[in-house]
């Protein structure tokens, strides 16, 4: 092997890019975060051939002194940070100080500035052949403008690995979009091949902010969300999250935000995938624009180069608020609700093309618009292990509930003509039941034309829920092993199962350490004797130590629960009266959840009065 030896500069900066520039998205990422970061309020970007040929960001920030042109360029170079405790709070968007010399490693540079404090404009040029910088005056108004050309001149072997124009701008403009999600206060514009693709203006009030997320986004999603407005033990969350009736194939519609910075983090993605568990579609994505704040010293966003992933001091705390809150405004959506209307600033952006059983069922609750705040969370510091519900075994009130609930729906042999109200203003938002189609669907006319439900779906959630509220409200009851069970598990496991016994005592499971390596369970709750114990209590583990928290027990809990409600609900072909349908319609009304049956199909859907009269050419 050769002597070490010291890397020259210009190699050092593009084994740095190979980092920070794999694409052109990532380099608007950084210069765009700089401009951000520079206090500019309008920011231009316009590229060339999907950003390979040419980049140029310009911006209305502060600018940089003639002085600091060269030193810009340098790497480790930056006047965000000086100290180790600037860095354990990190405020801004970059602040590593490699961007600029990474990006001017592989590219053809010139970074032109005119600082707020100066009468002059000065222009810095450097190429990654040789990394040498020149410095002349230019004429520029206050504000910096970056113009990057030619991305990998120097690297062909790096330059192979970029896609078709059409791919890098793709990726390019969903960069943008994320950038535009996270500053509402500054105007953007994006420029592809002299085209204007979006032009955005500041947005300062709420309902500018929606028009904004419906113009990069669609003007679907913001009519098919829930608002969130929660804050809880030093965090608060803001945004959107898209009903489950407006599920994506893909998770292509996800941004998640903290302190301004958009991260995808394994916790965060674990947290709001158990709060949609029950109401999503198997296979399907949620949807939401999401915004997550806490003091900076909270959390370490020094994590990754891109500084697209970060790390929570207390992990815990945050996924229990993350799905404590967003578990509440799902469960608080009811039919009434619904605002039969589409919003007046709503855009004519296409969502994704929806077909089939997966997605097509959902369209018509797509296009109702749910707005639902969400107050202060309470209890907050119930441990973040324990679920929010309470979980139980005794199972036999709910039971007979469900068994005798047939039986009361059909004494209430009421008219018809005597619960229809006068006029629309006491109408339910559900309507009232009409008819019953093939045994199958209930027909209800409401103020706005005719809802369909599908009985057993409904009634499968009603059933569903009221179990679960029974079990909640008895404790958890549990039985001990005939032969308890020992596991061979890793010491960090052991260590773990030895932190939390107080808490997997609370869900019923009693467990001990018996050496470094092995642990034994005698007790688990009865509801899950039929289960695997090995495999539950090892991915129970595994939960606690990826994410500080596992709600294995209630899952495995409500899958029973779910299967007794399937069984224990109204079936297909059952022929209801009336008020029985009447009757069920109410209860949808008043349950949480009950847009969607336990397996997360839809259980209505409404047909307005104007596309029933599309269907025959009514008013042409």
């Amino acid at each position: 092997m050769s002597r070490i030896q010291l890397l020259s500069p210009r190699l050092a900066n593009q084994i740095a890019a190979g980092e920070v520039v794999e694409r052109p998205a990532n380099i608007v990422k950084e210069l765009v975060e700089n401009a951000l970061d520079a206090g500019a309020t309008r920011i231009e970007i316009d590229a060339e051939q999907g950003g390979v040929k040419l980049l140029r960001i310009r911006d209305d920030g502060h600018g940089i002194a003639q002085d600091d042109l060269p030193l810009a360029l340098s790497r480790h170079a930056t006047s965000k940070i000086t100290t180790l405790d600037d860095l354990e709070a990190v405020a801004s968007l970059g602040f590593r100080g490699e961007a600029l010399a990474s990006i001017s490693s592989v590219t053809r540079l010139t970074l032109t500035s005119h600082a707020h404090d100066s009468d002059e404009a000065w222009a810095v040029e450097a190429e990654g052949r040789d990394m040498a910088t020149r410095i002349s005056p230019a004429a520029h108004p206050v504000g910096t403008t970056v113009e990057v050309r030619d991305l990998f001149f120097n690297t062909p072997a790096r330059r192979k690995f970029l896609r078709t124009e059409k791919t890098e701008f793709s990726h390019l403009e969903e960069t943008v979009k994320r950038l535009a999600l996270s500053r509402y206060d500054v105007a953007l514009t994006l420029r592809h091949n002299g085209r204007t693709i979006h032009q955005l203006r500041p947005a300062e009030r709420g309902i500018e902010k929606e028009k904004r997320v419906a113009s990069l986004l669609s003007a679907e999603f913001i009519d098919s969300s829930v608002h969130i407005d929660a804050e809880a033990a030093g965090l608060q969350l803001q945004g959107w999250v898209g009903l489950p009736t407006f599920s994506r194939s893909q998770a292509d519609m996800q941004y998640f935000f903290v302190n301004g910075r958009v991260v995808r983090d394994k916790l965060v993605v674990h947290a709001i995938k158990q709060a949609y568990r029950d109401v999503l579609y198997h296979g399907r994505q949620p949807a939401f624009v999401l915004y997550l704040w806490l003091d900076p010293k909270l959390v370490d966003v020094n994590v990754h180069p891109t500084k697209h992933e970060v790390r929570f001091r207390d992990g815990r705390l945050v996924h229990d608020f993350l799905f404590r809150t967003l578990h509440q405004a799902l469960g608080s959506v009811r039919p009434q609700d619904t605002v039969a209307s589409a919003p007046a600033y709503a855009l004519n952006a296409a969502a994704e093309p929806v077909s089939g059983v997966a997605a097509g069922e959902f369209q018509q609750q797509e296009r109702l618009n749910w707005q639902v705040p969400v107050s202060n969370l309470q209890d907050l510091n119930r441990p973040a292990y324990q679920p929010a519900y309470a979980p139980a075994f005794n199972t036999a009130p709910a039971a007979s509930a469900v068994a005798g609930q047939l039986d009361t729906l059909r004494q209430m042999n009421q008219p018809l003509s005597a619960a229809m109200p006068a006029g629309d203003a006491d109408m339910p938002p559900l309507g009232f039941a009409i008819a019953q189609l093939h045994g199958i669907y209930i027909l209800s006319q409401n103020a706005q034309g005719m809802v369909i439900v599908d009985m057993h779906a409904a009634h499968e959630r009603i059933t569903y829920e009221r179990l679960k509220q029974a079990v909640d409200e008895q404790g958890v009851a549990s039985q001990p092993l005939l032969v308890p069970v020992t596991l061979a598990v890793s010491e960090r496991e052991a260590d773990t199962a030895e932190q939390f016994a107080a808490e997997f005592l609370q869900l019923g499971v009693e467990l001990a350490r018996m050496g470094p390596e092995n642990i034994v369970v005698r007790r688990i709750p009865v509801l899950l004797q039929q289960a695997e114990v090995p495999q539950l209590i090892t991915d129970m583990l595994g939960d606690l130590l990826e994410h500080g928290t596992s709600d294995r027990i209630l899952a495995h809990r409500n899958e029973l629960l779910a299967t007794m409600a399937c069984h224990g609900s109204v079936r297909a072909n059952r022929r209801l009266s009336i008020p029985e349908m009447n009757a069920l319609l109410r209860d949808m009304e008043a349950t949480e959840r009950s847009g969607q049956c336990n397996h997360g199909r839809p259980t209505w859907t409404q047909l307005s009065m104007a596309e029933l009269d599309k269907l025959f050419l009514r008013g042409r």
